[in-house]
Order: structure tokens, then C-alpha cells, then sequence
């Protein structure tokens, strides 16, 4: 003989006090839940905007520096400064007048349209200030051993102290004269010159040979356009995200009767 299990009978206020009780407790869950994401999810909306923001007002300042630059290299030249500085007179047109001396230092590049070559670097003799460096342009590897007019010359250019040495560089070969880069205080020496650049920027007469590499902005790094959308990029993406969890968690545990 089978005997069949009595089930359990609750009283239905008993069954309906006990509903509610995990109703609460899974709707407190969800409201934690819910308060947590929003505020992570505020605070790094906030952090992501911010980092746009800043990378908004970099772009603009850059912008303005370019400007500035653009403005220097292309402005009428003027005579040498009396008193030159690197930093007052970066970039600085000038036109100069002086000789243009024996002793050249070589210094590896490429130039679109004719391949690797190297940028002469000579000592130009000026009046007023001495013995300086002169950046008189390109020449083609096929050029390296001619010789290039000297004596008196006008020369008109920028003056510049480019930031062209790390620990990448190699050290310059000295014995085949091939350079790696214008550090100008290095060339200076070597040539016993002042520390003062002039790069050319029109072609002197008597100087065909030579392709002026003047000075420009393009290799001035400008990436606070692509810094300011990436950040905007992934507040919207942390933000898109924030509200889909939130509407997950948002959704309350339905009680069973």
C-alpha cells in the first residue's frame, strides 16, 4: 500500500508575507546595482569628457603656435639680431651678408624627387657676428665630392636650432664626413663657429647645385585633432554602454503570487 506525501499547507498570509520579503530583497538588489553603475558610469563620462575637453583647448593652443611659426618663416627677412637667442629667434627670417668658407660637414637626408643625399653644412663668415653655420641645402650622394663656390655671398634664410639628436642617432663618421644629424652645438664645435644656424631658403647665385631644404611646420607634431576624438569617441562608447547597463539593471524582479 502506497501512502501519498501531505503537501505542506501555508496560510495564504503567510505564503503572501513571504512574497513580498523577496520582492524587496530582489528589488534592493537591483537598486544597488543600479546606483553602482551609474555612478561609475557617470564619473568616467566625466574623466573621458575632461581628457576631450583638454585635448580641445591642446589643439587650439598648437594651432596658434603654428600660426605663429608659419608667420616667422615666412616674414620679410631682417638683418641679423645683434644679440641672438634660441629662443627669441627661432625661425627668424634674416638676410645676411658674408663668406662663405672652406670646411663642410655633411649630414645624411632625403629629399623628395632625388633620393638620399646629405644637407651641406659650411661656416659663413659674417661682419658682425663672427663665424656662424650656414645650412646651404641638398646635394645628391653622387655629389658629395664636388666642389661648391665660395667667397662673398647674400644669403637669406631662417635661423634655427632643430632638436634632431636622442640615442637613436648614430655617431657621425668623421672619416667619410657623413653626420646623422644638426645638432648645432656638436657642429659648431667641429667647424669652430658660433652656435647660430641660418638655413637657406632662396637659391644663391652660383649655387645651382644646391637644393634649398627650407624650413616648414610639417615636422612639427600636431595630433590633439586625433587625441580629442579618440577621448570624445569613448565617452560616447562608455556612455552608450552605461545607459544599456543601466536599463538592465533598471528592470525590476517581478513577484510571483
Amino acid at each position: 500500500m502506497v501512502l501519498n506525501a501531505a503537501k505542506p499547507n501555508y496560510h495564504p498570509k503567510a505564503r503572501e508575507a513571504w512574497t513580498l520579503r523577496a520582492f524587496d530583497v530582489g528589488k534592493m538588489r537591483t537598486m544597488r546595482a543600479f546606483w553602482f553603475l551609474a555612478i561609475v558610469g557617470g564619473i568616467g563620462c566625466a574623466i573621458l569628457l575632461s581628457l576631450g575637453t583638454w585635448q580641445l583647448k591642446r589643439l587650439s593652443w598648437k594651432t596658434a603656435i603654428l600660426a605663429e611659426i608659419e608667420a616667422n618663416i615666412d616674414a620679410a627677412p631682417v638683418s641679423l639680431p645683434d644679440r641672438i637667442s634660441p629662443d627669441k629667434d627661432k625661425y627668424r627670417a634674416v638676410k645676411a651678408q658674408g663668406v662663405l668658407q672652406p670646411g663642410e660637414i655633411h649630414v645624411w637626408t632625403t629629399l623628395k624627387g632625388q633620393g638620399a643625399g646629405y644637407r651641406v653644412i659650411a661656416p659663413f663668415e659674417v661682419e658682425t657676428h663672427g663665424r656662424i653655420l650656414v645650412d646651404r641645402g641638398f646635394i645628391p650622394a653622387s655629389d658629395k665630392q664636388n666642389t661648391r663656390q665660395l667667397g662673398e655671398a647674400t644669403l637669406v634664410g631662417n635661423l634655427h636650432w632643430p632638436d634632431e639628436s636622442d640615442s637613436f642617432i648614430p655617431d657621425p663618421d668623421r672619416t667619410g664626413n657623413v653626420w646623422y644629424a644638426r645638432d648645432v652645438a656638436v657642429l659648431s664645435a667641429e667647424l669652430d663657429a658660433r652656435p647660430i644656424l641660418l638655413v637657406v631658403r632662396d637659391t644663391s647665385p652660383g649655387d645651382a647645385a644646391l637644393t634649398p631644404m627650407p624650413i616648414t611646420t610639417a615636422g612639427i607634431p600636431n595630433n590633439h585633432l586625433q587625441y580629442t576624438i579618440t577621448w570624445f569617441s569613448l565617452a560616447a562608447i562608455w556612455g552608450g554602454m552605461t545607459v544599456h547597463f543601466l536599463r538592465r539593471a533598471g528592470t525590476q524582479p517581478k513577484g510571483s503570487n
